[in-house]
């Protein structure tokens, strides 16, 4: 069986040397034996868990969300659509990102709309609807 330490799983993957630390901290990798030299070994598959998760980032998914898809492809009775489900719970949670930021998009489009972009800040429309929460 092949093994690669941290630096080279690392540099396989693309990632950062901490990131792998950090996957290991979070329980996305699984704390690898470590070699007699004292080096950690980690087996060949980990360069495809490391690009699972950082695929599933891409995507918009949290850490512990990844660890709940990990823990997904393991469990004895996961069928696709435990993974479908995640998916469009994700899909509904960027859809309320893209209200929300749509809203405040057109809230300030509004208020520069309103601004002069002159004079004093006494009367300014946007200062005022930040500090009263009109807009």
């Amino acid at each position: 069986m092949s093994t690669l330490t941290r630096g080279k799983l690392a540099k396989a993957a693309n990632v950062n040397v901490e990131t792998l630390r950090y996957y290991e901290k979070r329980g996305l990798l699984p704390a690898p034996p470590r070699g007699e030299s004292g080096y950690r070994l980690y087996p060949a598959e980990s360069i495809d868990r490391v690009s699972f998760i950082k695929g599933a980032q891409e995507l918009g998914f949290t850490l512990e969300e990844i660890k709940d898809l990990l823990e997904l492809r393991v469990a004895p009775h996961s069928d696709k659509g435990d993974v479908k489900k995640s998916a469009l719970d994700k899909v509904a949670e960027i859809d309320e990102k893209i209200r929300a930021l749509t809203n405040m998009r057109n809230a300030l489009t509004s208020l520069a709309e309103q601004c002069s972009g002159h004079g004093e800040l006494g009367d300014c429309p946007i200062l005022e609807a930040m500090e009263t929460h009109k807009f």
